[in-house]
């Protein structure tokens, strides 16, 4: 019989391949990197296939390290990096270039001008969204105006769209032979094309961006008990596995954290920061910075929706010190190093890399790292870039209290950067409420894990679910309220420095 549930959970550095028990242990685990592709300043791309063959690897992988086979899983589940786009020919199987990942600026001139007049309304209320690059509707309508046929072929139905969620399974369930093209709501209604009230693709946001809808996958719930179709014997587990459920990788991390309850929140660490509060099935539209987003639809049931505030640049700051600027070997090193001095020196470090997401929304802005003197040096950076980290996720808290009139009393946090045990005690110290990492701190897997064990009656119920989470570590709040205001106030110091750097 079979008793473990896999999971496929595709961020925007690697690729991971992870299977669990019933207690929601981990089994086995496999990832890989790849490439960040970067051809023009403000322009991040992926390559698609190498997306595609790193999955295979993965699971190709645990399956022959542990001997299991496709028989053992009784349901498999995918998360995936939200909005980054991209356009594929459904006869050939091949894309039209390379995916433009949600990190990418190109598209700024054309939401700037959409913000700017009675469509950018139309987009925030019906999407819940701002019209911002971050989102994917920007990106199809560059990829529809600027590369060479795909408008042509998207006419005759063969140039079809989709996130990664949608790439990856229309490749497990056959891709040219029969591959389905869906995608869930979490993921659609990170496009600015989906109507948040029907969950359903908005012909008047669909002219808008000048997106035929022919173009786009099929929504569905995350989790479906019918499933999203079934791997094929001749792909990576060599057996038809029920794939039955698909949610965005923040939306997962909050399934994995057990954020089932409105007022429930967490924030995961990694390429970004994502700070999602649950507000059940009530929409809460903002008016300070935030996203509107569904937080996941199982079955049938009314969808949840959340409160949503994204960073875009935290855990790819340290990478950024590694790769670019070659001040830390590897990324693990930043805490040693930041911890060699007691302060950052008066450095204040804002990786506006990609402009700033909420709750600014500043498409002008652009890094910087300002209060430089000569007894400034790399360990004083390598502390701002965490301190940067945490400042970037206090002023998310600050404007989802203003929202929804809940005051976090703890954080829930995941992902990557939370191993990073010197970067958590700021976050507490900034934030003045504890913060609480679970054992399994890579809990987006396991959401998809969880949705999909759901579908399939692996798990009878959410209920069941709570037994399996437990604190790994607490970390609690140690700095004087003066300490902590005068360091918030130096930050939005930095902040404004950044401002109307780009001209848009």
């Amino acid at each position: 019989m079979a008793d473990l549930v896999g999971a496929v959970d595709h961020g925007t550095t690697t690729t991971r391949f992870m299977v669990f028990d019933q207690g929601g242990r981990v089994v086995a685990s496999a990832q890989v990197e790849h490439r960040q592709i970067l051809p023009r300043p403000g322009w991040v791309e992926h390559d698609p296939a190498e997306i595609w063959d790193n999955t295979v690897l993965v699971i190709e992988k645990v399956m022959a390290d542990t001997g299991l086979t496709w028989r053992d899983l009784a349901a498999l589940g995918v998360a995936n990096q939200r909005e980054t786009t991209v356009v594929w020919n459904r006869r050939t199987g091949r894309p039209y270039g390379n995916a433009v990942v949600w990190q990418d600026t190109r598209t700024d001139a054309l939401v700037s001008t959409i913000a700017a007049d009675d469509r950018g309304r139309l987009v925030r209320h019906r999407s819940g969204l701002p019209p911002a690059t971050y989102f994917s509707a920007g990106k199809l309508r560059w990829i529809l105006d600027n590369v060479p046929g795909v408008r042509e072929d998207a006419a005759k139905g063969d140039a079809v769209f989709g996130t990664l969620d949608t790439w990856l399974l229309w490749n497990l369930t056959g891709g040219v032979d029969g591959g389905v093209h869906v995608t869930d709501v979490t993921n659609a209604s990170r496009t600015m094309l989906m109507d948040l009230e029907t969950l359903d693709w908005d012909e008047e946001l669909l002219a808008v961006f000048g997106v035929p809808r022919s173009m786009l996958p099929e929504i569905r719930s995350s989790s479906v008990a019918s499933g999203y179709g079934r791997t094929t014997g001749t792909g990576p587990l060599q057996g038809p596995v029920p794939l039955t459920a698909v949610l965005g990788d923040q939306q997962a991390a909050m399934v994995g954290q057990l954020c089932l309850a409105p007022g429930d929140a967490k924030n995961t660490y990694g390429t970004g920061n994502f700070l999602l509060l649950n507000t059940g099935t009530s929409l809460v539209r903002s008016d300070n910075g935030l996203l509107t987003t569904v937080c996941y639809r199982f079955g049938d049931q009314p969808p949840v929706y959340a409160l949503e505030g994204s960073i875009a640049v935290t855990g790819s700051a340290v990478q950024w010190l590694r790769d670019q600027m070659g001040i830390i070997r590897d990324t693990a090193e930043i805490e040693a190093l930041a911890r060699e001095v007691p302060d950052t020196g008066g450095v204040c470090f804002v990786p506006a890399f990609s402009g700033l997401f909420a709750p600014y929304w500043r498409a002008d802005a652009r890094g910087a790292v300002v209060g430089l003197t000569r007894f400034s040096d790399r360990r004083h950076l390598a502390r701002a870039a965490l301190e940067a980290i945490c400042h970037q996720s206090r002023d998310v808290a600050e404007a989802m209290e203003k929202d929804s009139g809940v005051r976090l009393n703890i954080l829930k946090v995941d992902g990557g950067v939370t191993a990073n045990d010197l970067c958590m005690q700021i976050q507490a110290d900034l934030l003045g409420v504890p913060v609480s990492r679970p054992v399994v701190a890579e809990t987006t897997a396991l959401g998809a894990a969880y949705a999909a064990g759901l579908a399939v009656g692996h798990w009878a119920s959410t209920a069941d679910l709570h037994d399996n989470w437990h604190e790994g570590r607490r970390w609690l709040p140690g700095c004087s309220e003066e300490h902590r205001a005068a360091a918030r106030d130096e930050w939005h110091r930095a902040v404004a420095r950044t401002l109307n750097w780009v001209e848009m």
